[in-house]
This record gives structure tokens, C-alpha cells and sequence, in this order.
């Protein structure tokens, strides 16, 4: 447990991610941030007074300014606007750049030693405006992508083959977008290869799905976006760190010559521990899987290059 978390933005995904951190107790202090009057302190008093029913006591704060996250040790930022139907995550560049680069202004300034994990769309951009915003060093501004494309992966495989979500090994490299990259190679069933278990046709619907889950979640809700996988996500990215276990995640990381390029944040291994981003995994990859990876990395370089710091 650290002393204090903070997540900023008190929407369905913001809401969630503090409800999380409180019930895993990670934090003696959970605050959640929002500019709309009243919404993060009514959601806050609601949260905190399912403590005695889920049985923790990480105290849950809500509040629209920042005097009360001074110090903290993470802060898990999900502000900005959420895509509706129609929208792709590159639509909603430039405003929420604007919305994530005053919010890493005031973490700089309020949680200078802070870990910041991004959960903002569209996410690659959006950790380069915050690594930017804040100037951390890379192992402390880390994004949540591969972490939720990786889960619905291994949902939807376990859901076709019918065993448990707990027997898939996966890993899903790339940008947080339709060009994300999941290992078929490196994808199995309590070790056994995926190719064994499914023909190709079916494996490569699932890959398909897996790219396009977030607009399927998209045109069910009709006015909002996908909230209890991403804050599980980032969650679990916050209790590796917390708790020091040095667990091996797909996080969006800003590269610096691994897999052959450097300059921008994508979707890769990352070792997190209780300093962050610890190290950056290179795995061998396939040359279908390498093109891929690098039409993914194009795809972030392109609105990396029109968003407006």
C-alpha cells in the first residue's frame, strides 16, 4: 500500500478505476479529480460508504482542484472525452490533448515523483502529450493499451474454445488502435499452441474482433465507450507497481531503440515494478508480425505528428 493515488477524471471510467484501487486497497487515500462541481465529491461519499460493506479502508477523496492529490505516488489519468458511435480514437486527438496536457501541467506540479499511467484516448498520443507536459523520464509515464487488448484477446478465445479465461497466454503488441498486433504466435492454452486448438479461419476472426473491440462496446452503448475493462486495466497496472511485482504487462512505453525504433509511445513487454516502467522486453517476432508491428507504429507516428502541444 502506498500513501496516496490519484485518478483524474470522475466519469464511468475514472469512477470505476478509484472504486478498484480503494477495494484492493492500494492507497491509505484515493482521490478522484474532476472539474464538474460536485460529481467526483458525490461519487467519492457514495464509494467511501461502500467500505464497510466491501470491507476496505482506503479513504476515497473527491474534489475539482488539486491541493489534495500534493505527493501522490500514482496517478491514473482517464480524463477527456469519450468516443461515440462513428468515432474512431484519432477523432478525439486535439481535445483531449488539451484536456491531458493541463492535467499533466498540474500533476507536475503537484506530484512531481508521481508514476503516471495514461488511460485517455487516442492512448499512444496521449502518453507522449503527458510525458511531454510533465518532462518524467519514460519509466514514469506509462499508458494502459495492450493490457485491455490483450484481455479481450483472451476473452474472446476462451469464450470459443470454452475453458477458462485463467488457461490463455497471450500478448498483443502495437498502437491502442485497429492496427494492434496480437501474437499468434505466442498465444496458447495452458502451453499447448493456439494453432492446435482452432483452424486459422477462426483464429484470425478473433484477432479481427480483438482490434475492433472497443467500437463493438462503441455501438452497443450508443453514448459511451468501454469502462469496466479499461479501469481493470489500469488497476492492474497500478498494483504491479504498488506492490513491486515486477510483472511482465503489454503497456504502451516510449521507445528508445527497442524493436528497432525509438520517438514514440507503442504497445510492448513492460516489466513494472515500484519504480514504474523497469524494463522494456524485446520478443522474437515473426516477419508477418514485424510488418505488422511497424504499420502499427505509423499508425501512432501520423496523429503524433498533428497533435497540437
Amino acid at each position: 500500500m502506498v500513501n496516496k493515488i490519484t485518478v483524474v477524471g470522475a466519469g464511468n471510467v475514472g469512477a470505476t478505476t478509484a472504486q478498484r484501487v480503494a477495494e484492493k486497497e492500494l492507497a491509505r487515500t484515493v482521490v478522484m479529480v474532476d472539474v464538474a462541481e460536485g460529481i467526483p465529491q458525490g461519487k467519492g461519499l457514495d464509494q467511501w460508504q461502500s467500505a464497510p460493506i466491501e470491507v476496505y479502508d482506503s479513504r476515497i477523496i473527491g474534489t475539482n482542484g488539486y491541493d489534495e492529490t500534493v505527493d501522490s505516488d500514482i496517478v491514473i489519468i482517464t480524463a477527456g472525452i469519450a468516443r461515440k458511435p462513428g468515432m474512431s480514437r484519432d477523432d478525439l486527438l486535439n481535445t483531449n490533448a488539451g484536456i491531458v496536457k493541463s492535467v499533466s501541467e498540474q500533476v507536475k506540479k503537484s506530484s512531481p515523483k508521481a508514476i503516471v499511467i495514461v488511460v485517455s484516448n487516442p492512448l499512444d498520443v496521449m502518453c507522449y502529450v503527458a510525458k511531454e507536459a510533465t518532462g518524467f523520464p519514460r519509466d514514469r509515464v506509462i499508458g494502459m493499451a495492450c493490457v485491455l487488448d490483450k484481455a479481450r484477446y483472451r476473452a474472446f478465445l476462451a469464450e470459443a474454445l470454452d475453458v477458462s479465461v485463467r488457461d490463455i497466454q497471450a500478448m498483443v503488441l502495437g498502437g491502442h488502435g485497429d492496427t494492434m498486433v496480437p501474437l499468434i504466435s505466442y498465444t496458447s492454452v495452458s502451453g499447448i499452441p493456439i494453432t492446435q486448438l482452432m483452424d486459422r479461419a477462426t483464429l484470425d476472426a478473433i484477432v479481427d474482433r480483438t482490434r475492433n473491440g472497443g467500437a463493438e462496446i462503441v455501438k452497443h452503448l450508443k453514448t459511451g465507450s468501454a469502462y469496466y475493462a479499461p479501469s481493470a486495466g489500469a488497476v492492474q497496472m497500478a498494483e504491479a507497481i504498488v506492490k513491486d511485482q515486477r510483472r511482465i504487462l503489454p503497456c504502451a512505453a516510449w521507445l528508445e531503440g527497442e524493436y528497432g525504433m525509438k520517438g514514440l509511445y507503442l504497445g510492448v513487454p513492460c516489466k513494472l515494478g515500484k519504480n514504474g516502467l523497469e524494463q522494456v522486453i524485446e520478443v522474437e517476432l515473426t516477419a508477418d508480425e514485424r510488418t505488422a508491428l511497424e504499420k502499427s507504429a505509423e499508425a501512432v507516428r501520423e496523429p503524433m505528428r498533428a497533435v497540437k502541444l
